[in-house]
């Protein structure tokens, strides 16, 4: 019988909960079009010429060690690459398939050389596999609301054999957390309806995943999908529970909790446009301010994010996400000591931004200026031994004069005499804190 183990279960989190920055990485033969990964479902396109795709993938710009360079300047702490979304083309050298990058142009395993230069850049590294298979004979049709060819008569589920289907999907992650040494995450993709839990034979996969690559983080959605958190959140936890909980393009309003009110780990899955894999005719980018302050967001509510890339049909990351990460790479080499190892501040949402903490240093992110002095609520006065910004280590006044003496229980921090803060994506001030307790 399966015994949820909190202290396991919060010593292989350790590292997941100091990173707080990840890159999720969406590649595969739907970025031969630029029309998104979902374009197979969207259109129900059959198998063929769908599938023909793959004389054309050559791999051809492929340069994961610039990938990695740029996920490490970016502070980003780890990465997720799809080896296998769910069309069912694989990314890397799989014994059970011959619809595979190796036999495309390619010809390389391309997970393979992920790994390697996403380790020699000091990354944690991680897996993505799709627990759908559009590719499968046996993977059923009826049951997937997004299967390509649901709903036609031509091809029923009369003849498959789903045992034979998590006998291939088992044997592929096997050879996933067997063949490329140490594995820091299991992306698993995705639950829904009653294709959950031991539909997919999860506590016999989980075991398996466990004994071979002890440590690693698991995701929830052997149980759920991106809607619903699963038995995480619960008192006793189901054996496939997963370590963390996977809320999709939304951060949530409070972070997440379990049924005793204690945040449990959580990661935001978010786009840097509307779509994860390539998309020529999606130009709905987001900033790179509004990207940097959903970071801070789901930082100070106790969560990570996972940003996405969707190289184009060659491997090329799209210059505009190029762009999006050398911002992060500026703002983060100033201000990742507010990102890195923290977490929330329990005090309600400051007027000004959001705060993060690390130990006895409270980060406050102004995203707008203030007039006058910053009014910092929600920190006694008598704790506050300092203040500065963090980009430059400049000290900043605190202000204590006739203008603030009606608001006792706030502090005011000068941040000059511009009408802009000086850094206008967020303006991070740190706040030295004595220990409570202490009068000195």
């Amino acid at each position: 019988m399966y015994t949820y183990d909190r202290k396991e279960h919060e010593k292989r989190m350790a590292w997941f909960q100091e990173a707080r920055f990840g890159l999720f990485i969406h590649w595969g033969l739907y970025s031969i079009s630029g029309k998104g990964e979902w374009e197979r479902s969207d259109g129900r396109l059959p198998a063929q010429p769908y599938e023909g795709r793959i004389a054309d993938f050559t791999a051809s710009r492929y340069e994961p060690r610039e990938w990695a360079r740029l996920a490490r300047r970016a502070g980003m702490r780890y990465a997720v690459l799809t080896t296998k979304h769910h069309d069912g083309f694989c990314l890397f050298d799989s014994a059970l398939t011959d619809f595979k990058a190796t036999e495309s142009p390619a010809g390389r395993d391309l997970v393979a050389e992920y790994v390697t230069a996403f380790r020699e850049e000091g990354l944690k590294v991680g897996l993505y596999y799709s627990l759908l298979d559009w590719h499968h004979p046996d993977y059923p049709h009826s049951t997937d609301m997004l299967h390509p060819m649901r709903g036609n008569p031509d091809y029923p589920d009369e003849g498959r054999d789903f045992n034979r289907y998590l006998d291939y999907m088992h044997g592929q992650i096997r050879e996933l957390m067997t063949n490329y040494g140490r594995i820091d995450m299991l992306f698993l993709d995705y639950s829904y309806g009653d294709m959950k839990g031991e539909k997919w034979k999860a506590a016999e996969l989980v075991d398996m995943v466990r004994t071979l690559q002890p440590g690693i983080v698991i995701n929830n959605r052997l149980e759920t999908g991106g809607a619903t958190f699963g038995s995480l959140l619960t008192r006793n936890p189901l054996p496939w529970h997963g370590d963390y909980v996977t809320p999709e393009q939304i951060i949530p309003p409070k972070g997440i909790r379990n049924e005793d009110g204690e945040l449990v780990p959580w990661e935001s899955c978010v786009t840097m446009n509307g779509h994860w894999g390539y998309c020529t005719l999606d130009r709905n980018w987001k900033s790179s301010r509004t990207l940097v302050r959903k970071l801070v967001e789901c930082v100070s509510k106790g969560g990570n994010m996972i940003l996405n890339v969707g190289p184009d049909a060659y491997g090329a990351f799209p210059q505009e996400s190029i762009d999006i990460l050398e911002d992060f790479a500026r703002w983060m080499d100033k201000n990742g000591e507010s990102i890195h190892g923290c977490g929330p501040y329990e005090a309600p949402k400051p007027e000004y931004g959001r705060f993060t903490k690390n130990g006895d240093r409270l980060f406050f992110h102004a995203f707008e200026k203030a007039l006058g002095a910053m009014p910092i609520e929600g920190v006694p006065r008598d704790r506050v031994l300092s203040a500065r910004a963090l980009a430059t280590g400049g000290e900043l006044p605190i202000v204590d004069n006739f203008s603030y003496g009606a608001f006792p229980d706030t502090i005011f921090v000068d941040t000059g005499s511009t009408a802009q803060l000086p850094d206008e994506t967020d303006y991070v001030i740190e706040l030295r804190l004595k220990e409570e307790g202490r009068s000195r």
